[in-house]
């Protein structure tokens, strides 16, 4: 129980890796918020999963390629929760297109959702976010490492790593600490490891096997919790040894 007492917003909570970190930070005693960008069920199922394993948590829809929506949730958030003092910037999208085949719409979007939607979202919760809070920004191995297909979707993961980096040094003063995850090959119902994509790619994981939403929430409630006191403007990629 090493968040026990803290308030945490998680984007993007209702399914996969999301909803796996807010269930583990509640696990660890934090009161848990999640926004959500369509999928009611889901984010009830959350809550209720928290609330039955003894937590508390809250749902609230938000879509992040919306600025007032984003702001809305925030707030929201702050409201039920009393502050914050844990946020976790999940909510993503991913397409995958060439660049021949790139159009304005899909990179507005993708650009939209990912990095200004992240960018609004930790600016609405600044005031409300405690000193020596932490961000936590979920961005991806693609941040780094280009497949074919994928250079508009990774150009918006670098930039978040980017954000964290900077964001590191303007809120030191105030001992909010700032870090990026990159997940690599993670099994989810949107990329599960015993689909066609997955029985292709996992032969190129060094440890065989796609990573576990699981082993993304531990990374998280490390970052968030007391071990991680030094840690800020650091990336950590979690992917099993690909791109290394």
């Amino acid at each position: 129980m090493s968040l026990q007492g803290k308030k945490a917003l998680v984007t993007g909570g209702s399914r996969g890796i999301g909803a796996a970190i807010a269930k583990r930070l509640a696990a660890e005693g934090a009161s848990v918020a999640i926004t959500y960008a369509g999928d009611t069920a889901a984010a009830a199922a959350v809550v209720t999963a928290i609330a039955g394993a003894g937590g508390t948590a809250f749902a609230f829809q938000a879509d992040a390629a919306d600025p007032a929506s984003q702001r809305a949730g925030v707030d929201r958030a702050v409201a039920a929760l009393g502050g914050i003092d844990i946020l976790v910037h999940n909510a993503g999208i991913a397409v995958f297109s060439s660049v021949t085949d790139d159009t304005d719409e899909t990179y507005d979007r993708l650009f939209d959702v990912n990095v200004r939607g992240v960018h609004v979202g930790a600016r609405a919760a600044l005031p409300h976010l405690a000193d020596g809070g932490r961000i936590i920004l979920i961005g991806s191995m693609a941040g780094d490492v280009a497949f074919p297909g994928t250079s508009a979707y990774g150009a918006t993961k670098a930039a978040v790593a980017a954000l964290a980096r900077g964001w590191a040094k303007d809120l030191a003063p105030r001992n909010i600490l700032v870090n990026t995850i990159q997940p690599g090959l993670i099994d989810t119902d949107m990329n599960p490891a015993d689909g066609e994509l997955g029985r292709q790619m996992t032969g190129m994981v060094p440890l065989g096997r796609y990573g576990r939403v699981e082993e993304i929430a531990g990374a998280v409630a490390f970052l968030a919790g007391p071990d991680a006191s030094y840690v800020t403007g650091a990336t950590l990629n979690i992917h099993g040894g690909f791109g290394a």
